[in-house]
């Protein structure tokens, strides 16, 4: 039988800590203006508008079930885990990104999260291994209770005016369940990148990663330095595009000449226009993004080697994600006869085999899933008004950040197409640009109000054909038109969110 690793690390507060029968009774409630749920990117940024831009006194707690810092930087800890973003865009305009490489591993921005928390003082408004379970609205009081356990049990409430959810976008205990005919008669190891075990020996083991997404490509190299053959095995190909690691010659002379902060500015706002300018390229003109890409790819194989079918995707470039790689380290890995790629569909997987429908056989020693994460909004927190649970994705959200009918409560979701970050920043802009709104008209309660919302266009938060993300729209809010679109464009939000209209669509009382 298959020896499956998919429980959780230590620390993660599982559900399974926090049973009925193992929660003590509630404390005394504690009361802050804020509760930010999430100790990660969102989180810490949320608390540093919160320390620097909103109204005096504005008080606020951070609630997180694992130890430490990092949300995502904290939990996945696969060999080779790093950015798929720069971290010029990724880190935060108030705290830039220190380092020269434009991308960075796990560890390196798991410390920068931490220092940045430390530097705005959000290290003394935190508590970890508290797990919320659920927030509930009164109209009466017009605050919310937010209920969480921590990790011996005993159950916290927790009052507040306002919440935040920097909860992210996928769920900490399960990966996305996928089917695959037979996984449980492998006699090797198959491992979840999500869980991935500590102390896994794979030296010169045979590899097979399933899966063709930013986990993949990141793990295909790493695995291959100490792994005897590493396969990824994919069912359609992805687009991967390499990423110098240096900065460029413009990047060095001004770095010789201009002070770090100066340069560092300069990088975020080249990389963003970059970003940007190759995604609407990709849009306008998608054969051409399409040909730019395969040749890039067909570039780095080795001489002969046919782009098609492993590097030809089947839809067009930014209908999924872009994946990159740092100098190509994945191309360089395929080169060097260590790792391959091969496009096939899993007829079954045997003992001691994965049988293709094509008849090839891969004989892998340890089989690593790399299928995706399951989606999840608000983390599971069960969220209600006055008892009376809501469905989120039955809500548009305002201004992609605030829920339809549902008052004084913010979500950060970010971008499909840029750094999460961005987003972070524009929704905490757009909270303490409210707070202060609240303040001038002596209001307790903001409603997002939508007339007519059966006539309202309806578009997905998540605008992308990626497997794991088809399911989105059952999960997430909705988007729409006006207030409520979905966020496309930092450059635009940035703006919105400290000059656009925070009027429309919102009822202030």
């Amino acid at each position: 039988m298959a020896k499956s690793h998919q429980s959780p690390r230590k620390g993660a507060n599982t559900p399974a800590d926090v049973k009925p029968e193992n929660i003590s009774p509630s404390q005394p409630k504690e009361s802050f203006d804020v509760v930010i749920v999430g100790a990660g990117v969102s989180g810490i940024n949320t608390a540093r508008y919160l320390e620097s831009d909103a109204p005096r006194g504005t008080s606020y707690v951070i609630l997180d079930r694992r130890s430490h810092w990092g949300g995502t930087w904290d939990l996945f800890k696969y060999p080779g885990i790093r950015s798929d973003s720069d971290m010029s865009t990724f880190g935060y305009s108030w705290n830039p990104w220190h380092l020269d490489k434009p991308l960075a591993t796990g560890p390196e921005i798991a410390t920068y999260l931490s220092s940045s928390a430390a530097k705005v003082g959000a290290d003394q408004h935190t508590r970890f291994q508290h797990q919320v379970l659920s927030a509930n609205w009164s109209s009466a009081a017009s605050r919310w209770t937010v209920t969480a356990t921590k990790s011996d049990g005993e159950r916290v409430d927790f009052i507040c005016r306002f919440m935040v959810l920097g909860t992210g976008y996928y769920n900490y205990d399960e990966p996305l369940k996928t089917t695959i005919p037979g996984l449980d008669q492998f006699s090797g190891r198959v491992i979840k990148p999500q869980f991935w075990p500590e102390k896994l020996d794979y030296m010169n083991k045979k590899i097979v990663v399933i899966g063709s997404g930013a986990t993949a490509v990141t793990l295909l190299p790493s695995l291959a330095e100490d792994a005897k053959h590493v396969t990824m095995l994919q069912r359609s190909p992805t687009y991967i595009a390499t990423l110098p690691m240096s900065g460029g010659i413009v990047s060095k002379v001004l770095g010789a000449i201009l002070p770090k902060v100066v340069v560092r500015r300069w990088n975020r706002v080249r990389r963003l226009l970059m970003g940007y300018m190759f995604y609407y390229f990709c849009m306008w003109y998608p054969k051409q993004a399409r040909d730019l890409l395969e040749r890039g790819s067909a570039l780095q194989l080795l001489p002969g080697a046919p782009v098609r079918p492993n590097h030809s995707p089947r839809y067009n470039p930014w209908e999924q994600r872009l994946c990159v790689c740092p100098d190509g380290d994945f191309y360089a890995a395929l080169r060097s006869g260590k790792a391959d790629v091969v496009t096939d569909v899993i007829e079954e997987v045997t003992s001691h085999s994965i049988v293709l429908k094509s008849g090839q056989k891969l004989q892998p020693d340890i089989i690593v899933a790399a299928t995706g994460l399951q989606l999840q909004f608000a983390g599971g927190i069960k969220i209600s008004i006055d008892e009376q649970a809501i469905n989120p994705s039955s809500k548009f959200a305002w201004k992609g950040c605030m829920l339809q009918d549902v008052p004084n409560l913010f979500f950060v979701i970010g971008y499909v197409n840029a750094s999460w970050t961005l987003s972070a920043e524009t929704t905490a802009t757009l909270l303490v640009r409210l707070l202060w709104r609240m303040r001038a008209r002596g209001a307790n309660v903001a409603l997002p109000t939508l007339q007519q919302p059966e006539k309202m266009t309806q578009v997905p938060l998540f605008n992308l054909s990626s497997t794991y993300v088809k399911g989105s729209a059952s999960i997430f809010p909705k988007g729409g038109i006006g207030q409520w679109a979905q966020k496309k464009n930092h450059i635009v939000d940035a703006w919105q969110s400290s000059w656009g209209d925070i009027v429309s669509g919102l009822t202030l009382k």
